[in-house]
């Protein structure tokens, strides 16, 4: 086997984009600025991604599929830069889908293989507003199998159509879940961006755990049309990517109102914004900042969330710390809430498809009869108690769900309020855990449940590492604050400066006195 330094030699052969700029660290505006000056074009840049994935892949198992048009998306967009005629600053720019997110010819999964039937029959309206803005689609993303809601003992990153994503820093520690391969993808370079989807915390965790930017946007700001759901009360999508202004980019792509999904019915009318033009590199200064400590993840998170804290204020922010009421109580109403919201809106979306079962009951007698779904855990709890919650109109549902979401929302409206703060922030995630089909998950990433239950945006930047293994700082506030945590999330970027690439290791050793925490700020 190599060595490290040789292997990691090897993997960066093909990320030069020429004058010393890697794939890795090229933003949508630097490609772009080459493609204007004709430096660069579409077709190369798609190349050299899908050969990186040829070569990197196999380690991750991060890709699903492969769009087989690639290739001749990135030639029309390089001939529509010819003739003067480029979409925006997401032309040429290769993307990955996470493979819940409906994609005409393309099969889409949710990583089952109970949806091995007939592709969609026409895109998800985030999919149609890529191509829109001449975005190339090189294919879907690997994902925890039903976006994680399965089993109460599943392992986030495996599908039984894509097996087990690794996380790019450590083989054989988990990317968390369920936009695994959104992000452990984005982070190893196998695209310049990726659209994942969540819940609560499946793109804010997986980003954090591979040391990538994640944005779950404010509730009905991203149309959920041809999302594979869980519970349209929380769903969204959102981008992810290695650089704040890519997320910004693609997100003012993806938002906006769409008839067929109620929720977007509450974003401003005719409102679009440049995500990107809000980017600033003072955007904290001045700014008040609750800093949400969760003792929870261990200590060394917590060094890095003094080490965050110690950043925001070197960049003019006050820093208060706070804790945010009610999540016990939370905590205890969610689950029951999605498992009838699951039933009601998986039900719904199976009647789109053709093909594949036809309700949540075949899906399960599909499992049952699927030896491949029970490679890594057998169970499917979460289905079995779905199938028999309460009814959408169920009296003591809607009382729970009301409570539910008010609660989630006064957990941060009372702690801005009372503090006169701006935006909160808190640690995105636990060190990666080891992947383990016996054990299952670590099931320990408190910080993004409020924002995901209230509808509130919620971003995840890198903020530093323990040993290896990358953490995030998760930035989060009131709904259609998107600009302002988006602003902050840059302006905390550029001040610590902490990503580094993946280090592609098999295993870690065992502690060493010398191992310990990079604190941020502190690159290495």
């Amino acid at each position: 086997m190599p060595s490290n330094a040789n292997a990691s030699a090897a993997q960066d052969q093909d990320q030069d984009l020429g004058s010393g700029l890697t794939l890795d660290q090229a933003t949508i505006p630097d490609l772009q600025r080459r493609m204007a000056e004709g430096n660069l074009t579409a077709a190369h840049l798609t190349a050299a991604y899908l050969h990186r994935i040829d070569r990197i892949d196999p380690k991750l198992h991060a890709v699903i599929a492969l769009d087989p048009t690639a290739a001749a998306q990135a030639k029309a967009s390089d001939q529509r830069r010819k003739a003067g005629h480029t979409r925006g600053p997401l032309d040429g720019i290769p993307v990955l889908l996470k493979d819940n997110v409906d994609t005409a010819r393309l099969q889409t999964t949710a990583g089952s293989r109970a949806l091995l039937g007939d592709p969609p029959a026409r895109d998800a309206t985030l999919v149609r507003r890529l191509r829109a803005a001449g975005a190339v689609l090189l294919g879907k993303a690997n994902l925890s199998e039903w976006a994680n809601f399965r089993s109460t003992k599943s392992v986030s990153g495996w599908s039984a159509v894509g097996g087990q994503t690794n996380n790019p820093y450590v083989l054989d520690r988990n990317p968390c879940g369920s936009s695994s391969g959104s992000a452990a993808g984005v982070a190893a370079a196998l695209a310049q961006v990726a659209i994942g989807t969540e819940t609560d915390g499946s793109i804010v965790c997986p980003s954090g755990q591979t040391g990538v930017v994640g944005h779950k946007p404010s509730l009905g700001l991203v149309s959920r049309t041809g999302v594979v759901p869980i519970s349209a009360e929380q769903d969204t999508a959102g981008p992810i990517g290695r650089h704040v202004i890519d997320v910004a980019i693609t997100l003012s792509v993806l938002q906006g109102r769409d008839p067929a999904d109620p929720a977007t019915a509450a974003y401003p009318a005719d409102q679009t914004t440049d995500y990107a033009a809000a980017l600033h590199r003072d955007a904290l200064r001045g700014a008040r900042i609750g800093l949400w400590r969760l003792p929870v993840l261990g200590k060394d998170v917590d060094a890095l969330m003094t080490a965050t804290a110690a950043t925001l204020r070197a960049r003019g922010a006050t820093v208060v710390e706070v804790d945010l009421p009610y999540q016990d109580r939370i905590g205890q109403l969610e689950l029951p809430a999605l498992l009838t919201e699951f039933h009601r809106d998986i039900d719904h979306y199976l009647s789109t498809r053709t093909g594949v079962p036809t309700d949540l009951a075949g899906l399960i007698a599909h499992n049952n009869a699927d030896p491949a779904e029970q490679t890594c855990f057998p169970g499917q709890e979460l289905f079995d108690q779905a199938l028999v919650a309460p009814g959408p109109t169920d009296s003591g549902y809607l009382a729970g769900r009301a409570e539910l979401s008010d609660l989630a929302r006064r957990s941060i409206d009372e702690v801005l309020a009372a503090h006169r703060l701006d935006a909160i922030v808190a640690a995105t995630n636990p060190p990666a855990w080891r992947s383990d089909c016996a054990t299952g998950d670590v099931d320990s990433v408190p910080a993004s449940t409020p924002a995901a239950v209230a509808g509130y945006p919620d971003i995840s930047v890198p903020a530093g590492y323990v040993g290896p293994l990358p953490v995030g700082v998760s930035f989060m506030a009131g709904r259609w604050a998107d600009a302002r945590v988006l602003a902050f999330a840059s302006a905390f970027e550029q001040a610590s400066a902490v990503r580094r690439p993946p280090t592609y290791l098999p295993t870690l050793p065992p502690p060493t006195p010398s191992t310990g925490t990079t604190r941020a700020g502190s690159p290495q």
